[in-house]
């Protein structure tokens, strides 16, 4: 089995590629518009080129190219999706299909235009796959645009998957595109017949409290203010704060504060872990929060968010995950808040006949 040479797009750190050289694909070179995003997907993946910057730029396109591989094999490209998280009503200014971040997807039609990879997997929200955008005079959908400028020559195709259903301990729902030239073979792979729980994934690690720290690498928990650990502590697993009697959400006069039930929630042991998002750092963000345990006073434990290393678990990251001691944090936390579960691309990507 001959190595497959690819390239990824809009690549932040690079966590969806972790698992890539085990399936036979390396990574030649990246591009990433953040700069502290670029650096440490650089000394992750030490042995790509990373072209930071703005891929809408001529120059840093050209670069891009420039240092691809004579025959390409392998493109991954995940555009940005904040412009396609809330849906548009209409066509209009407001809408989707106006938000200039939808139309990096054209930037992806160059670059397959000019490599012709022999597989390309484009990946973002849900919505991706409703989207409809302004191409050549006509509104059209992502797969409707791929197909009319490349259905000739690849084999497209575009599903919503959950990366639970691919051993994945959180459930990520994800638009999923992938194309692959009309004489390569690239196969849906089975899933998972038994999903993976919080417990199974995370469940042996040691218990902490907001602001301790275990002599386990990452596993150090964030400190919150007094009060929303008391809320949380008298919080049930898999349940919100909203819902206790006393200890709920409240201003200091005790005027109760408005909120969705998602909020100040603890995440279940008994099933995959919900989304995990960018603020997965902020206590009052959606279902952050600790399983713990009920103690035998009656309150439960670990009134905290989830550590960075339970964070990498659940993302189905190594525990030895290589990423240097210094790395502040809240990278850490947002790199895996946006990033696609490794395991899942891992899975999808061994689908590819590669003989």
């Amino acid at each position: 089995m001959r190595r497959l040479k690819g390239i990824s797009l809009f690549s932040s750190a690079g966590i969806g590629e972790t698992f890539f050289k085990d399936v036979g694909i390396d990574i030649v070179v990246a591009n990433e518009l953040l700069p502290k995003r670029a650096e440490l997907y650089q000394k992750i993946h030490k042995d790509s080129i990373m072209v930071c910057g703005d891929i809408t730029e001529e120059s840093i396109f050209n670069k891009v190219i420039n240092n691809c591989p004579e025959k390409l094999d392998f493109l991954l490209a995940s555009p940005p999706c904040q412009g396609m998280s809330v849906a548009g009503k209409n066509r209009c200014q407001n809408s989707m299909e106006s938000d200039e971040r939808n139309y990096l997807i054209n930037y992806v039609l160059k670059i397959i235009n000019k490599t012709h990879p022999d597989y390309v997997l484009i990946e973002n929200v849900p919505s991706l796959l409703k989207l409809e955008l302004n191409y050549k005079n006509q509104f059209r959908t992502i797969l409707d645009i791929l197909k009319y400028e490349f259905g000739s020559s690849y084999s497209i195709e575009g599903r919503v998957v959950d990366a639970s259903d691919y051993g994945v301990p959180q459930t990520r729902l994800r638009a999923i595109i992938k194309m692959n030239k009309l004489n390569k073979i690239w196969n849906w792979v089975n899933l998972v017949e038994k999903k993976v729980t919080v417990e199974e994934a995370i469940g042996y690690l040691p218990s902490l409290e907001a602001g301790e720290k275990s002599d386990i690498k990452w596993h150090f928990a964030r400190k919150h203010i007094d009060k929303n650990i008391l809320w949380m502590k008298n919080t049930p697993t898999g349940m919100t704060a909203f819902s206790n009697p006393v200890h709920f959400p409240q201003k200091d006069d005790g005027t109760r504060i408005k909120g969705y039930e998602s909020s100040y929630r603890r995440i279940r042991w008994d099933a995959p872990s919900p989304t995990i998002t960018i603020r997965n750092d902020c206590i009052a963000s959606q279902r952050n929060v600790h399983p713990g345990r009920l103690l035998k006073n009656g309150i439960y434990s670990d009134a905290r968010v989830l550590t960075p290393l339970e964070l990498m678990i659940l993302t189905s990251l190594p525990v030895d995950w290589s990423i240097p001691d210094d790395t502040p944090e809240i990278l850490i936390r947002q790199c895996i808040g946006e990033s696609i579960p490794p395991l899942m691309l891992k899975q999808i990507v061994g689908g590819i006949v590669n003989e």
